[in-house]
């Protein structure tokens, strides 16, 4: 049976955990196919809430095999932190299987993600500094360490010692800091954590390739989202990685033709975290209800999220770059405090009218949102079951939404919680 890929539409944050959480109660594998323990994700089950880094979303259904595919960069010592946690909560991840080919966050990336966010001043680009950019760098450059060298201290210990020697001479000329010890590393990732880590690896392109051709259902789960990705979002401030469709496949071991579901989650207002142009955002007592209203802050970090209007340029874009076939909207419940809601329909600069996303980043940093301005609702959501219980005006949002970026909306969040959603039929 092919695959579903569930993506972020937006910058990150639109809470592709719940839906993940949601549509695993049918699926057999979950696989996490980029980023790092840069992104959360947030599900809250009977109250109780997970905040996950790492395990994909799965892990809280016991017949679901979490899995984290070769796309991930990996920091061991986090990952065990994350198992413990669940597992003190009730929370079996003896299921959980590795990439072999995922590589090693290591104490070095660390350091570096640091100093370059330090040097680069006012033009940094607000990484979350847990070293996944020097991670990725390394692995494009072919001197990563990935999961299975943890498997053979020879080799780990050669690559160490060969990558040491570049990282420590940028860390003491470049950035005047002390040199990393290669014996300490190796103690560290071979000794303390290689142990427990080697029964979660795996041959995870085998595991998905027989679910697949025995008709079991598998889902791929992204980190960040679409105007983070590498390639298509708004650089320089973006992810290392390719949380895009087409990322999927690279992050899995599968081709295109093995998926034939997208699911885009599009937050019901414009989140975004750090540095970068942001046409919608909103500032002051709008912003903060917001912020409030929807718990704005960093699943990992706490950093406050940027707030603004749902900006429908965006999501045009993310669903040709995605084939995105259908939309799931998050946090529809957070609207119903405005008496009236803004939704930007294009943008103008210089004259000229935006559909879809400029591809000059001087012009998106100049551009100026075409609202339009609809009725709210100001009324509870939370309670909703099915898409009747909307109040009208919401309906029309979710109706507007679906018009404008051209495929149908399948789910609405309208709460926090596990079953807090409305489904609409196909």
């Amino acid at each position: 049976m092919p695959a579903t890929v569930v993506v972020g539409t937006q910058w990150g944050d639109e809470g592709k955990g719940k839906l993940t959480d949601l549509l695993a109660k049918d699926v057999r594998l979950v696989v996490r196919y980029q980023g790092g323990h840069n992104a959360g994700h947030t599900i809250v089950v009977d109250g109780e809430t997970f905040a996950l880094q790492l395990v994909p979303s799965g892990v809280l259904y016991s017949h679901t095999t979490p899995v984290i595919g070769n796309g991930v960069v990996v920091d061991p010592a986090v990952l065990l932190e994350e198992c413990e946690m669940l597992e003190r909560r009730g929370i079996d991840t003896s299921r959980l299987v590795v990439s072999g080919n995922a590589h090693l966050i290591m104490p070095y990336h660390y350091e570096i993600d640091r100093m370059t966010e330090r040097f680069l001043g006012h033009n940094k680009l607000g990484t979350t500094k847990r070293g996944i950019g020097p991670a990725y760098a390394d692995k494009a450059s072919r001197i990563g360490l990935r999961a299975q060298d943890l498997l053979d201290p020879k080799i780990f210990r050669e690559k160490l010692d060969v990558v040491l020697r570049e990282k420590n001479a940028l860390l003491s000329r470049v950035y005047n800091r002390l040199p990393l010890d290669a014996g300490e590393i190796a103690d560290l990732y071979l000794g303390e954590l290689a142990p427990r880590v080697a029964p979660m690896l795996g041959d995870a392109v085998a595991l998905v390739h027989e679910a697949l051709d025995t008709g079991e259902q598998v889902m791929l789960e992204g980190a960040q989202a679409t105007f983070l990705d590498l390639d298509h979002g708004t650089y320089p401030f973006v992810t290392s990685s390719n949380p895009t469709a087409g990322g999927a496949c690279v992050g899995t071991g599968i081709g295109p033709r093995d998926i034939s579901r997208v699911v885009g989650i599009v937050k019901a207002y414009t989140t975004r975290v750090g540095s970068g142009p942001f046409p919608t955002e909103l500032h002051g007592e709008m912003a903060d209800i917001l912020v409030e209203r929807g718990h704005e802050y960093g699943t990992n970090t706490g950093r406050r999220r940027r707030t603004g209007w749902l900006d429908l340029v965006m999501i045009r874009q993310a669903v040709r770059l995605n084939s995105i076939s259908e939309l799931a909207i998050t946090k529809l419940d957070v609207l119903s405090a405005f008496d009236r809601i803004k939704v930007c329909m294009a943008y103008e600069a210089d004259g000229r009218r935006f559909d879809h996303m400029p591809y000059h980043q001087s012009v998106l940093h100049k551009v100026e949102p075409i609202y339009e301005e609809l009725p709210g609702w100001r009324s509870d959501l939370t309670d909703a079951t099915s898409a009747d219980e909307l109040p009208a005006a919401a309906r029309a949002y979710l109706e507007l939404v679906s018009s404008e970026a051209g495929v149908p909306v399948s789910f609405a969040s309208v709460g926090p919680g596990r079953q807090q959603y409305v489904s609409f039929a196909a």
